[in-house]
């Protein structure tokens, strides 16, 4: 039976739903000052936020049950579907966003692989001076990251087919069914014969036959987290719509950068999922961290970009996904530095104090570009 803790989250969430369902269409269409936006905006932010800690503790659950690396790809999947809803709520608004689905998937890339990875080096290491975790697991994650990091959102920039970063319409199938192909034969290593890449050797020989038994032989747990998982899902879709009409308007307001909007996005998702991973690292739980920061950024890539380029081909919506120059450079020092970062099975605070360097660079530029 779900806890206190589960069902007040589920109270939260879906009585926030019954309310803007009732009320939402005349707060967001009619919004009358920047604070009554402010007010709107911090209350879904904090609620969907909430909510997402669930799917993140739903997701926690299945990963006892399923063993990994199966725990940590539910966990990322349902990110992703929640960033997609999200993304899909803005582009379609009223106003749009031609570069909203390029500026997330950029901000997920520098906040995960930069910050989040930093920061859970630097804990993990001030902690445990040194850590160890599975390198052919990151190594197979960002043989994943690298080409989807430069399909997606450098390629567009050097193409001549459109006078944009867009793709032409050739182009957004080729690079959709090519991101899909390569991304499934991802997942099918990662659960399959590769499965050990992502575990420690300890999680192989002993969790996994500690848990697929109890998987195998009751199935109501395992139906009860899902329903679950899913419940806990479906408010932050339904209210992702209000969501994006209110930050659209207060960016308009404040005279924000655009980009803004995609970083907002990208912690409003992955903010338990990074937390998860924090709280992974500085228990020494290294692999499964890793596991969370890359694992999310190649979800991201694999899902997001043929996903967002449906919506465009499907409504019409034009979709810029070629990154500036300034961009290019930060894509290209953060994919250098994992590299080197991951290249060696032990980390340290110095790895993550770099990681956090470029951050801090990424968060200047979006400021002042």
């Amino acid at each position: 039976m779900p806890n206190a803790m589960t069902t007040m989250r589920l109270f939260a969430g879906w009585l926030t739903v019954a309310l803007f369902l009732l009320f939402g269409s005349s707060w967001a269409g009619n919004i009358s000052s920047p604070l009554a936006a402010l007010i709107l905006f911090v209350w879904l932010f904090l609620v969907i936020v909430w909510v997402a800690f669930g799917v993140v503790h739903e997701a926690e659950e299945l990963a006892h049950m399923l063993d990994e690396p199966l725990g940590t790809l539910v966990l990322t999947l349902s990110i992703v579907i929640i960033e997609v809803v999200l993304i899909s709520a803005v582009m379609l608004g009223s106003s749009g966003s031609s570069t909203l689905a390029r500026d997330t998937m950029y901000a997920v890339l520098m906040i995960v692989l930069n910050g989040v990875v930093g920061l859970s080096l630097l804990l993990g290491g001030f902690r445990h001076y040194e850590q160890t975790y599975n390198l052919k697991g990151a190594s197979a994650y960002l043989s994943v990251i690298i080409p989807l990091t430069i399909i997606a959102l450098v390629l567009p920039n050097f193409t001549t087919s459109t006078p944009d970063g867009s793709l032409a319409r050739p182009q957004a199938l080729a690079f959709s069914l090519l991101t899909i192909a390569l991304y499934g034969v991802f997942l099918w290593l990662q659960t399959g014969r590769h499965r050990g890449y992502f575990v420690t050797a300890d999680e192989d020989s002993v969790e996994h036959a500690a848990h697929q038994p109890a998987a195998t032989a009751s199935k109501k747990p395992l139906l009860l987290h899902f329903g679950l998982l899913l419940l806990n899902i479906l408010p932050i879709i339904i209210l992702s719509k209000s969501l994006a009409k209110i930050l659209d308007y207060g960016i308009d307001v404040a005279g924000a950068p655009k980009a803004l909007g995609g970083i907002i996005i990208a912690i409003l998702v992955f903010a338990p999922e990074g937390i998860s991973a924090l709280i992974a690292a500085r228990a020494d739980r290294m692999t499964r961290a890793i596991n969370l920061c890359l694992g999310s950024v190649a979800s991201t890539l694999g899902l997001t970009v043929p996903a967002v380029l449906a919506i465009s081909l499907f409504s019409g919506q034009s979709v810029l996904l070629g990154v500036p120059p300034s961009s290019i450079v930060m894509l290209m020092a953060t994919l250098i530095l994992s590299a080197m970062t991951f290249s060696n099975a032990r980390t340290t605070m110095l790895e993550g104090a770099v990681h956090l360097s470029l951050f801090a660079v990424f968060i200047v530029l979006v400021f002042s570009p």
